[in-house]
């Protein structure tokens, strides 16, 4: 009777009904096209010359070659229907509208960032190689490099969970919360709490999260419940049950900022497994930072920009700060956001420009590996350079796939000198850069499609900063609980596991 009652209610909750009427529309879609295409010639001649089109089409674009290869094969093999769907993908007119009205708020608001020319001048003169990549995220991705702010990096999530009760307890003004994942425990009751005790006493609370990393993990009108206690939550991008776009574009940023003052961003969700307060997939190495000063505008500016992309922004100044000017803080920061909206890679160019003038190493910590020729290109060329390349992966993948396909790459990476190390303990979902003991990242930009292509994501370059020395003594003292990879690991793997990565690996743009 039990097992009855576990089966009626996975058969009639709501995920269930959400995959099986995606199925079910996919299988329409296949069968009409099927029959249209056997019994009416001209239609099968005019989907075989539209795919034709689109083969030269897609070949012609200025996208990835990694992602035109999978819809090339697609193609190949399901003629009649990938020609379809990569029009009802491209032809999204919601998606697209969606699209312009991001654009329009990112121009909008470009006035309330401005760049204090003396700082940019002064990291020119004490690192003018450095200088060029804050350049570059201030044209082109619209955020300016500070200098007055105190950054703290914290090597797991129990930490910067502490330091997140702290901050909230000392807030004034507002609250601001932009997660991918929030679920229901120890780390969400505790924030929870605290937010009401906060809206209580008048602080303004804003909650927004995403409508696929969190909207099937929380009760049914969870959300809307929070509102009689003063807080105020939006879901991004909505999950439905339709065939779209846009649904494969996710908001991955985690955002906590507190008057404008003080913000944290990171790998680290509001859910227990993230503290280790829940064992999924071994023990769960993350990574975050906090940044007090100047630089927490910019991730305020962040999440007013998405809060509500259909409105105005007349009224971001009423949450600026009050002008403070801290002491004795070194380096440089500069948060970005990244957004599949255009096609500037903001979150990749970071990466490959830090690769790219790594003299003595570059360090990096990734939950998955699913790159590009650039990247592979990047990383074995600047291992032949003589730089120390190292990447740390999971031992134990929260995702089989992705792990599969990430050693579809280890071969080539060997080849090139570049060291893997796989994190035994567990599961690895920090994701930070660091090189040269001068510049780093912290955010939550995986080294995989999703996050360099698809998501919204968001993270904070550190120059000449001593918070990046904390990233590389987080990174070696990691290292000691890693397995190092070498060819003949990946030789001794079975052939049947190769060949499945292989597969993978050629539609790993579309996982």
């Amino acid at each position: 009777m039990h097992l009855f009652r576990k089966m009626l209610r996975f058969l009639f909750n709501r995920n269930t009904l959400f995959i099986f009427m995606l199925l079910l529309q996919i299988t329409v879609l296949v069968l009409i096209v099927s029959f249209l295409s056997q019994h009416y010639l001209p239609i099968y001649l005019m989907l075989v010359g539209l795919n034709m089109v689109l083969v030269v089409y897609i070949s012609n674009t200025s996208e990835n070659p990694s992602y035109k290869l999978p819809w090339l094969v697609a193609m190949l093999v399901v003629p009649l229907f990938a020609g379809l769907a990569y029009l009802l993908i491209k032809t999204d007119i919601g998606h697209r509208m969606f699209k312009q009205n991001y654009a329009k708020k990112m121009k909008s608001t470009q006035k309330y960032l401005p760049q204090k020319l003396h700082v940019l001048q002064s990291l020119e003169e004490t690192a003018p190689q450095q200088a060029g990549l804050a350049r570059y995220l201030k044209d082109y991705a619209g955020y300016p490099v500070y200098r007055n702010t105190e950054a703290a990096y914290f090597a797991e999530g129990e930490t910067m969970f502490e330091a997140m009760k702290r901050e909230i307890r000392a807030a004034k003004q507002y609250i601001f919360l932009e997660f991918f994942i929030i679920s229901e425990g120890e780390m969400w009751d505790s924030i929870l709490q605290l937010l009401k005790e906060k809206a209580a006493d008048g602080v303004e609370i804003r909650l927004m999260y995403d409508g696929f990393g969190t909207q099937f993990i929380m009760p049914r009108r969870y959300f809307d419940s929070l509102k009689r206690f003063g807080i105020e939550c939006r879901v991004f991008n909505s999950f439905k049950p339709f065939l779209s776009s846009s649904q494969n574009n996710r908001d991955h940023r985690k955002i906590l900022v507190i008057d404008g003052k003080t913000a944290f961003t990171g790998g680290i969700n509001l859910a227990d497994e993230y503290i280790n307060r829940k064992e999924r997939f071994g023990y769960w190495k993350d990574g975050g930072m906090m940044c007090r000063g100047e630089a927490a505008w910019s991730f305020t500016v962040m999440f007013l920009q998405m809060w509500d992309l259909e409105k105005g922004d007349d009224g971001i100044l009423r949450y600026a700060p009050e002008e403070t000017v801290p002491e004795g803080y070194d380096g440089f920061i500069q948060p970005y956001s990244d957004s599949p909206t255009d096609t500037e890679y903001v979150g990749k160019n970071v990466y490959l420009d830090i690769i790219n003038h790594a003299q003595r190493y570059v360090y990096i910590m990734t939950p998955y590996l699913i790159l590009d020729h650039e990247m592979v290109t990047a990383l074995g060329l600047a291992a032949k350079k003589g730089v120390d390349v190292r990447l740390m992966t999971p031992h134990i993948p929260d995702k089989w796939y992705a792990y599969s396909v990430a050693w579809s790459y280890y071969r080539e990476l060997l080849e090139e000198h570049v060291r893997i190390f796989e994190y035994e303990p567990g599961f690895v979902h920090a994701k930070n850069f660091c090189s040269d003991d001068n510049i780093g990242v912290v955010g939550t930009i995986n080294l995989d499609y999703r996050s360099l292509y698809l998501h919204y994501e968001c993270a904070a370059v550190l120059y000449g900063s001593r918070t990046v020395r904390a990233i590389r003594q987080d990174f070696d003292g990691s290292l000691r609980h890693c397995i190092e990879i070498k060819m003949e690991d990946h030789d001794k793997r079975p052939l049947p596991k190769r060949l499945v990565s292989w597969v993978l690996r050629i539609f790993a743009p579309l996982l």
